[in-house]
């Protein structure tokens, strides 16, 4: 099923919902799937209607074509002739993220190939990511005389700081490997290109498969205690166990404990 028609005319993604998961595809390979300002609008219309959706329980986010997931801002779209401003300065960071759009659904990036820049605020905000084994991160703002400010931010609890840093700081000069996105924490799981969106939808059905009031409100607890110190996190439990906890959830959860063992798989 196409959820196009449900969110309008998009120019720049691609939308398609099945088995109740969303697949979102960045769809402007011809600049490397880099956001514009239509790419902005439409995300940001895009995760407000998964938001509410009730076909959907889980997205898969990725990009057209096998070169590259995003590569950030169109820098067409940078007025590098007028004076720079901090003061009046619109990040799109608050436009495009799902998390920054109110998506409590759980998000899957399948990076599938280059990443880098402005595609940090997409990483940062997504729930667990997975590359191709040929995808490459790198952060070039230094290069190319901006602060890398918001992006760094969004992935500081999600690599180990040292990788951050140097990321950050080496620019364009040097690129993680899929392998070594793996090794930091930016990546939970690396697969063949041909595999890749297989593998983030069949992941994205089993998250699906779930009830979908506990992954809601097991997700939001772990966004909200990684903010907080391990001992406010934990003062907070019982608040934090009330938001998908209910009699009837327990119930249906037992009727799923009786029915006996679930298949798994060993990642």
């Amino acid at each position: 099923m196409s959820g196009a028609d449900e969110v309008g005319e998009l120019d720049t993604l691609m939308v398609e919902i099945e088995d109740h998961v969303a697949c979102v595809t960045l769809n402007r390979p011809e600049v490397h799937n880099a956001f514009n300002q239509r790419m902005q609008q439409e995300l940001g219309s895009v995760w407000q209607f998964l938001r509410t959706s009730e076909l959907v329980r889980a997205v898969v986010l990725t990009g057209a074509g096998d070169k590259a997931f995003c590569t950030g801002i169109d820098r067409s779209d940078i007025p590098f002739d007028t004076e720079f401003d901090p003061y009046t300065y619109d990040d799109p960071g608050p436009r495009i993220g799902p998390k920054a759009r109110g998506l409590w659904k759980p998000v899957i990036a399948a990076v599938n190939g280059i990443a880098c820049g402005g595609a940090f605020y997409l990483l940062g905000e997504c729930d667990i990511v997975v590359a191709a084994d040929h995808a490459t991160f790198f952060d070039p703002h230094v290069t190319y005389g901006m602060t890398a400010s918001f992006e760094p931010m969004l992935l500081l609890s999600r690599m180990a700081f040292g990788d951050l840093v140097r990321m950050t700081l080496v620019g364009v000069h040097e690129r993680i490997s899929a392998r070594t996105a793996r090794e930091v924490g930016l990546v939970s799981e690396v697969l063949p290109g041909a595999e890749l969106l297989a593998g983030a939808r069949r992941l994205a059905r089993v998250i699906a498969s779930q009830p979908p009031a506990s992954v809601q409100a097991s997700l939001r607890t772990l966004w909200a205690a990684r903010g907080l110190s391990p001992e406010k996190a934990e003062s907070l439990g019982n608040i934090f166990l009330q938001l998908g906890t209910s009699s009837g959830a327990l119930k249906e959860g037992q009727e799923t404990f009786t029915r006996g063992r679930v298949e798994w798989r060993l990642r």
